[in-house]
């Protein structure tokens, strides 16, 4: 009986943490785009009502980004403007949808 319930608990357990790992764990699809957003193009950050939230890595980020000051049309390629954005991100420390690293070459899904 004691087994019995023992293996519940911990079956149960695991199954708390796959789902709350999940929740948190958003991937960039393999055509580069989170919650139907494209990750590429002209970007604004914003301090409220974001398309995405990002946290700022430097190791195992889920995009590399590689700043731009023109025809950002790849992958991971972002122009930083005021107005007229194509995605709007908030920078945050805690439970992004992404991890973000910047990069000067390579930007992309690793």
């Amino acid at each position: 009986m004691k087994e019995q319930f023992a293996f519940g608990v911990l079956s149960l357990t695991i199954l708390v943490w796959l789902g709350v790992g999940s929740v948190h764990a958003a991937k960039v699809g393999s055509n580069c785009t989170l919650k139907g957003k494209q990750l590429w193009g002209k970007v604004k950050i914003v301090d409220s009502f974001p398309d995405i939230k990002i946290q700022i890595v430097k190791s195992f980020p889920d995009l590399k980004v590689k700043k731009v000051t023109s025809h950002p049309d790849g992958c991971g390629e972002w122009k930083f403007v005021k107005s007229f954005p194509d995605i709007k991100v908030q920078i945050v420390t805690s439970f992004p949808d992404i991890k973000v690293k910047y990069v000067t070459s390579f930007p992309g899904v690793p």
